[in-house]
């Protein structure tokens, strides 16, 4: 199995689109308690380009060269010692710390989630990448409640529709910012009151709110401090919010983050597949690339305003 290659996308240095680059490398050998997975999805994160662009270098700076990604769908395709819980041919999601955009990738058993056979490999790559995030922003750190109102700023993207989803499920009272052409995508998905921030100012249309989630950061994270209550939180899924505005603002401070165990992952991926499967969260992937066009999905993650998530279909 080591004398063979596959086409990975690599990354060498950091910079733009163009650092992503299509090669040949051998495949990689399971050890104790991994398993080698056949990718047949791959989740293109916003977390992606920053990596890139070496925008968290300080924090995690980027061992080269990488493969980017984390989340994925696929089939086993070879299982490590000491694994007995897989086999090959089974389908398969989760994540995997060793890159994603590649045909394929090892994975911890412990971490894997077989695929309910109603799902397609696109849903479920959404349910690592998107689904299981914006559970625990939502029910863990934010600590939301049925009856509480939140605003979700990019509520139509890859992680917003999931986030306004399980709000709505939850019992909570929603509030969406998207630009003109989601508004009525976002109403069709439950939430309760859409603002297009490219014509109103969300800032003085909402008021004591109980949590913020924001996916875009800059101007919008700091026009949302005066719409948070006493007592209430602001997350922010792109920039850390500054301790002093919270003290300042009366907020509830937000535990620094930390990795959930993996026996809450998995409790947590089959809580939502059934909900996918059930029909109660519904799945919206924006576009689709083959592994060569990555340049591409990078470019479109980056100009944001889309409606859902972008894959790579390997």
């Amino acid at each position: 199995m080591s004398a063979q290659l596959m086409n990975a996308i690599r990354v060498h240095h950091y910079g733009g689109p163009e650092v992503l680059k299509l090669e040949r490398i051998p495949l990689p050998r399971p050890e104790a308690g991994e398993v080698l997975i056949r990718v047949h999805a791959a989740g293109v994160l916003p977390y992606d380009w920053k990596y890139r662009q070496g925008l968290f270098k300080d924090s995690r700076p980027a061992s080269f060269p990488y493969i980017p990604g984390s989340s994925f769908s696929g089939t086993v395709e070879k299982v490590g010692p000491d694994v007995h819980e897989f086999c090959k041919g089974q389908e398969v999601f989760g994540r995997s710390q060793y890159g994603t955009y590649t045909e394929f990738t090892v994975a911890p058993a412990a971490g894997l989630m077989l695929k309910p056979s109603a799902l397609s490999f696109d849903e479920s790559v959404t349910i690592p990448g998107s689904a299981v995030t914006a559970w625990l922003t939502l029910f863990r750190d934010g600590e939301l409640k049925k009856g509480e109102k939140v605003l979700i700023h990019g509520a139509a993207g890859g992680f917003g529709m999931i986030a306004a989803q399980l709000a709505k499920w939850k019992g909570a009272f929603v509030i969406g910012t998207c630009s003109a052409k989601n508004v009525d995508f976002l109403y069709s998905l439950g939430v309760d009151t859409v603002i297009d921030y490219t014509s109103e100012s969300f800032d003085k249309n909402v008021q004591d709110v109980d949590l913020v989630v924001d996916t875009i950061g800059g101007e919008t994270l700091d026009r949302s401090w005066s719409v948070v209550k006493m007592g209430g939180k602001l997350l922010s899924m792109v920039e850390q919010p500054s301790v002093e505005k919270v003290q300042r603002f009366g907020l509830k401070p937000v535990k620094p983050y930390s990795l959930p165990h993996l026996e809450e992952i998995e409790t947590i991926s089959k809580i939502i597949s059934q909900m996918i499967v059930g029909k109660q969260v519904k799945v919206c992937i924006f576009k689709k690339f083959p592994l060569e066009k990555v340049q591409e999905a990078h470019k479109l993650s980056q100009r944001g305003h889309g409606r859902g998530r972008i894959i790579l279909n390997v």
